[in-house]
């Protein structure tokens, strides 16, 4: 049976004790991590959240001590009083590796059953029995460090942003559906039968009604909410740091978070963030990486070679051009002796990006070697060479195709995949960040035949494209910006509108009509009668943030009871169905669709 405390009171916590405190008399409380009887003596290594100290019970020492901890078992929790003494024979590898606990008394506080994962770091278990017995994953020492991490995280931004004048502001969870953009969750209302709440996407409207309101500066570490398919990187509900701002253009939002963000990882990590933080262009990083996510630590830019091949005897070339497509290359260097078989697999892999196929050079010590050398002119062929600047011995891989954005997404995947398959950034620790401006504002939709909103709806676009909104829509671009990590966009913002007339404008090219508009953003528009000032903001994804401070690759590390792949909790069993009364009183009857 565990006992009570009845008054025993925890004076240091394992991890802090050091030689300083021999000769202390002290208490400590938390688990059990491993027991070892030697025949006299009992060693018990004992855990809590700041690391283990190793505890030594004895005959000698205390024999009814000793006989109780010959009891205890792996994860028992307890409470063990004693003296710090130097211990017999030291652990560099541990912190607390020169002292040890003389153990005179021990209190089981509860037992515990054999636990079905182990609690150690590097744990290799399965990701279902991990989430099904979290709270036995989270004992764990580097699931700890990760929360600490958060913690840390989490109290630099609001101490940064307090000191730079921001408010912490709450915005409503349960608020209107809108769906422009992923699956709201909606919420059934028991007041108003039939009507629903939907759980934010992110506090986008509500954040600029507070720059109506003339708060000046608000930001909030904010819970959101999308029902989409869940990738390493998304759950179905996220946190996200997001801030608004009065009176401001895009240099100075982006100032003040290039501040915040070096402060997060000097303090958090003891990082130095180089400012400013270099920028690119929409329209770069597409043509250079063929992403609006570069990652830039390491090369393989892309090279255009359309002007080069354009009247060449290759038809899938020639073709592509005259289509209004485009030809374009990567050099890989020092794999010109790639065998057949892994360029066929990087054909095929770029199939599933909807390229037709891959073209390819290599650049020989005895010569050209290509299947499509013999389709090509020697000028052409050196004219490719002396584009990519080619090297005896590199490869070069290319794409053709009469639509640019399949260039652009299956070049761009390629060019990650060989970085990959060549391990290129395998010790890498770098951070590379660079912000990805001048968006393009709208993008056409040929299933729906009407643009729709890049960001959303409420993005200002730049001033010398407006007049383009009637002529060529697809040509205006946005005062939005994207800061990214390592090929991972960490967040993002823009500039808002505040002008009722452009706002009616873009909603028109949208394919709103006024009615429309107003039957779903009308609080907005309604609160733009008012005098609203030039605002614009921010938000960055705070678990993403943290995987990359805590150097793990799944956001389901770095949330406490995250769900797993299918977003389905395996501890809490959620989603699982209702009381039928709960139902009636909502006036909800269930129809469930065989998948």
């Amino acid at each position: 049976m565990g006992e009570a405390l009845k008054g025993l009171k925890r004076t240091h916590m394992c991890g802090i004790l050091r030689e300083e405190h021999i000769g202390s008399k002290i208490t400590v409380m938390g688990w059990v991590q491993r027991k070892r009887n030697l025949g006299g003596l009992v060693f018990v290594d004992l855990r809590d959240r700041t690391g283990i100290l190793q505890v030594v019970f004895g005959e000698e020492i205390d024999k009814n001590a000793f006989e109780k901890a010959d009891l205890v078992k792996p994860e028992y929790c307890v409470a063990i009083s004693g003296e710090i003494v130097k211990r017999q024979s030291p652990n560099k590898n541990l912190p607390t590796g020169m002292v040890e606990l003389k153990g005179q008394e021990i209190k089981i506080l509860s037992e515990s059953e054999t636990p079905p994962i182990y609690i150690k770091e590097n744990l290799d278990a399965a990701e279902n029995i991990r989430l099904k017995y979290r709270y036995l994953d989270l004992r764990r020492p580097d699931m700890q460090e990760i929360f600490k991490i958060r913690h840390r995280t989490g109290k630099v931004v609001r101490d940064f942003l307090d000191e730079e004048g921001f408010y912490e502001m709450e915005t409503p969870i349960l608020t209107k559906s809108t769906p422009e953009g992923a699956r709201d969750y909606l919420v059934p209302s028991r007041n108003y039968p039939g009507m629903f709440y939907a759980f934010p996407q992110s506090p986008q409207i509500f954040k600029q009604l507070l720059m109506v309101s003339g708060f000046d500066k608000y930001f909030q570490i904010a819970k959101c909410f999308r029902d989409e398919d869940l990738r390493a990187n998304r759950q179905p509900e996220f946190t996200q740091i997001d801030l608004e701002m009065s009176f401001v253009e895009e240099d100075d939002i982006m100032e003040l978070n290039e501040r915040l963000i070096k402060r997060v990882f000097k303090e958090v990590l003891d990082v130095d963030v180089k400012l400013p933080i270099k920028r690119m262009p929409y329209k770069e990083a597409m043509e250079k990486y063929g992403s609006d996510k570069p990652e830039l630590r390491f090369g393989m830019e892309f090279n255009d070679l359309s002007d080069i091949v354009k009247n060449c005897e290759f038809g899938v070339f020639k073709n592509a051009i005259a289509e209004g497509g485009s030809v374009r290359a990567i050099k890989v260097e020092n794999c010109a002796s790639m065998g057949r078989k892994k360029i066929d697999k990087l054909g095929e892999f770029v199939k599933t990006y909807k390229a037709k196929g891959l073209a390819w050079i290599a650049n020989r010590e005895e010569g050209i070697k290509s299947p499509i050398a013999k389709f090509l002119s020697e000028e052409e062929l050196n004219g490719i060479l002396d584009r990519v600047n080619a090297k005896v011995g590199d490869l070069i891989l290319i794409i053709a195709d009469a639509k640019n954005n399949v260039v652009f997404q299956a070049l761009g995947a390629l060019r990650l995949e060989v970085a990959k398959q060549l391990e290129i950034l395998k010790d890498n620790k770098e951070f590379n960040f660079v912000w990805v401006t001048e968006f393009p504002l709208l993008s056409y939709n040929e299933e729906e035949e009407r643009y729709q909103a890049e960001h959303h709806p409420f993005t200002m676009p730049m001033d010398e494209d407006i007049s383009y909104l009637d002529s060529d829509p697809s040509k205006v671009r946005a005062k939005a910006y994207d800061l990214v990590l390592n090929g991972e966009e960490l967040g993002g913002g823009s500039i808002r509108i505040h002008d009722t007339k452009l706002q009616q404008k873009i909603f028109e090219v949208l394919g709103f009509t006024q009615e429309k508009a107003w039957e779903r953003f009308g609080f907005l528009l309604q609160a733009f009668k008012f005098g609203p000032p030039p605002h614009g903001g921010l938000a960055f994804g705070f678990d993403r943030l943290i995987m990359f401070l805590a150097g793990t690759e799944n956001i389901k590390d770095v949330i406490t009871f995250p769900k797993n792949q299918n977003a389905f909790c395996p501890l809490a069993e959620a989603p699982n169905v209702v009381d039928g009364k709960q139902l009636d009183e909502l006036g909800i009857g269930v129809n469930i669709k065989e998948k």
